[in-house]
């Protein structure tokens, strides 16, 4: 594609992400179903530019208004131009004086006219340390003060964190194979990959492969997953034989987890109230080989179906429905469409669905309730309310759990508590994960 054309569609794409009308990954897989003619290397750069501008939206938003012509171009050039910078750096550490930076500009300037060419190294010849503050967080103001009442100094370091793209974590399907074999076998088609700091499941790989046609992940040997969703299951300690509940399981990445530790025995039900997203699990289902999982469409957390389970179920997993702030790497657009209100529903969605969930357990069950939130409201304050209204379920420590199950610097993956590793709390710029909490109780 011509360089100009590439920034047109950059830019037609970054108006209808900033409609905020859908989520920006349902906007930018529609596009790319609508230009069928795209090739790999364009929908990266374009899918790069939308998420990029969405990350430094108030930057971009400062910056723009000194350019000329439409609005949308001017931010899908800024976007295009600092993934590109943040690219070349990534690819090539090792080049201190920039020169393979300044060359990752090339394609870019060919299509810019001699005036977008010199706003452009206006822009790049701003120094950020005369930003005002909100043009270097990037974060809307309702955000920002609960984030710097948590992390004090460490702030700015998760603000870094989270204005970068998530690396791609993988979970061996260890009911079909070993870590070390999965690895292996990506090597030989060259894909490397590191094992994963905490996770006995995991692998991160080395830059963003395509993974869909591989043999490992044809057959269910992989799946894609955050290191730390998969310690949200590691948590649960399914067993062999259980009964075991996903009581949220969305898309079943969890779910097929937990099968997987179950060695494909006992019985684990996927409850959703949403049958769209269940049938995402169905093909990873298939290639997983896992003949345990029962996925159930549910109308709400009372349904029929929850009732006659209770008492009877082992382990209940309360992956809840949250704001996904703790998903920022992957979904930047998810600042820019909530705000306090939607946090106050939320938290009484995840109160009434936790209570429903507790019912499932038999008298030395496990509950475990996650998000992939930073926020104290949906997380602290949820758990402490739940085991103070709920004395016949005594709160365990997440950081002995994990020890047990031999997770590395298990004690640093928690906080709170009178001990301060009451809860798992994972944060970007301290685990390379995504953000996520866990709070784990046990029924007397």
């Amino acid at each position: 594609m011509h360089p100009n054309a590439l920034i047109d569609a950059c830019a037609q794409l970054v108006r209808e992400v900033l409609a905020f009308e859908h989520p920006a990954d349902a906007v930018v897989s529609r596009f790319f179903r609508e230009h069928r003619g795209l090739g790999q290397r364009e929908r990266a750069a374009l899918a790069e530019t939308a998420y990029t501008v969405l990350r430094k939206k108030l930057l971009f938003d400062h910056m723009a208004p000194s350019g000329s012509g439409p609005r949308e171009r001017r931010l899908a050039i800024l976007g295009f131009a600092h993934w590109q910078d943040e690219e070349a750096r990534r690819t090539h550490p090792e080049d201190r004086h920039g020169a393979r930076v300044h060359a990752a500009r090339d394609f870019l300037l060919g299509a810019l006219n001699e005036r977008e060419r010199e706003w452009l190294a206006q822009c790049d010849a701003v120094d950020p340390a005369e930003l005002l503050e909100r043009h270097r967080h990037n974060l809307p103001e309702w955000l920002v003060a609960p984030l710097k009442a948590q992390l004090g100094e460490a702030f700015w370091p998760e603000v870094v964190a989270l204005s970068q793209s998530a690396p791609l974590d993988l979970r061996v399907n260890v009911f079909k194979e070993k870590r070390a074999a999965a690895q292996a076998e990506l090597a030989k088609a060259a894909i490397k990959t590191e094992v994963t700091p905490y996770s006995p499941w995991g692998l991160r790989a080395v830059g963003k492969p395509q993974l869909s046609k591989l043999p490992a992940f044809v057959r269910g040997a992989i799946e894609v997953q955050d290191e730390g969703s998969q310690l949200l299951a590691l948590l649960v300690d399914a067993k062999r034989g259980e009964m075991v509940v996903d009581f949220c399981a969305g898309a079943g990445g969890k779910t097929l987890a937990l099968g997987a530790s179950m060695r494909s025995t006992g019985r684990l039900y996927a409850f959703d109230v949403s049958a769209h997203r269940l049938d995402a699990l169905k093909p990873r289902l298939a290639r997983s080989g896992l003949s345990n999982v029962h996925p159930a469409a549910i109308a709400h957390e009372r349904d029929d179906r929850v009732k006659r389970l209770a008492g009877k179920i082992d382990r209940v997993l309360v992956d809840a429905p949250c704001s996904g702030l703790g998903t920022l790497r992957r979904n930047p657009d998810l600042k820019w469409r909530q705000g306090p209100k939607a946090i106050e529903e939320l938290a009484a969605k995840q109160t009434a669905i936790l209570e429903s969930a507790a019912r499932l357990l038999k008298p030395g069950g496990r509950l475990v309730y996650a998000t992939c939130s930073v926020l104290p409201q949906e997380n602290e304050d949820i758990a402490e309310a739940f085991s103070a209204a709920h004395a016949e379920f005594a709160p365990l420590e997440a950081a002995e759990l994990l020890e047990q199950l031999k997770v590395p610097e298990a004690a640093g993956l928690c906080s709170g508590g009178a001990a301060g590793t009451r809860y798992l709390r994972l944060w970007p710029h301290r685990h390379q994960t995504d953000g996520f909490f866990a709070a784990v109780w046990q029924r007397k």
